[in-house]
């Protein structure tokens, strides 16, 4: 577990690559965790995909995971892509800034989702592929195929899971809070409400780091 204002630092150098989280990041997603944690009883302290995966009767086990996957399947059929999304992956294609998706979600619902919302990535990365966040198995494999330090990749979400991935994979991150007070953004490199903002930190980041190019260069 992260203390309270553990995070990597935004390096002075420009963000070579972003990692997204997929639910409330790019896509919404009501998906109600404690409702389902009830359902499968599962306590509320207890982070459901680990509780499914320490069930030693594989029958049980089998069961379980498959009505995750149709309460997320169902979900990811009624998801929105989420306010200025577009614009910044739009952004990252013209930098030629290679991006990713990390996600908790399996590997049929991520899908679903990036397709149905014509979204383009250069990898997807479910659950069933690494130990899921806020383990940074998934981060730092990206970061080895893509040939970059983890301190020039941005990790991008909503939830303390992100952050926490973030900060053990030593990356950058950015929490998107849609609005909402969280109790954990001191533990987030930098903070926005929508992605717009984040837009604007990278315009302003490449700007800077142009000038100072050009200042070198003189």
């Amino acid at each position: 577990m992260m203390e309270n204002g553990m995070y990597a630092p935004i390096p002075c150098n420009m963000i070579c690559g972003v990692i997204f989280d997929l639910d409330n990041t790019l896509v919404s997603s009501a998906l109600d965790f404690d409702w389902l944690r009830q359902q499968l009883g599962c306590t509320v302290e207890t982070d459901l995909l680990e509780y499914i995966s320490d069930i030693s009767d594989l029958s049980l086990r089998t069961q379980l995971g498959n009505k995750v996957i149709e309460y997320e399947l169902a979900d990811a059929r009624q998801s929105t892509i989420m306010p200025e999304c577009e614009n910044l992956l739009s952004y990252l294609r013209q930098q030629k800034i290679p991006t990713a998706v990390v996600t908790r979600n399996c590997a049929q619902a991520a899908k679903l989702k990036i397709d149905h919302h014509q979204l383009q990535f250069d990898r997807i990365v479910s659950r069933e592929e690494f130990p899921p966040k806020p383990a940074p198995d998934a981060l730092l494999d990206i970061a080895k195929q893509w040939r970059l330090a983890p301190k020039n990749i941005l990790y991008v979400g909503d939830y303390i899971y992100d952050l926490q991935a973030a900060f053990h994979a030593n990356m950058p991150s950015c929490l998107v809070t849609n609005g909402e007070e969280l109790s954990f953004i001191d533990q987030a490199s930098i903070v926005v409400q929508q992605l717009d903002s984040l837009t604007d930190i990278l315009r302003s980041q490449a700007y800077m780091s142009l000038q100072e190019h050009d200042s070198v260069e003189v």
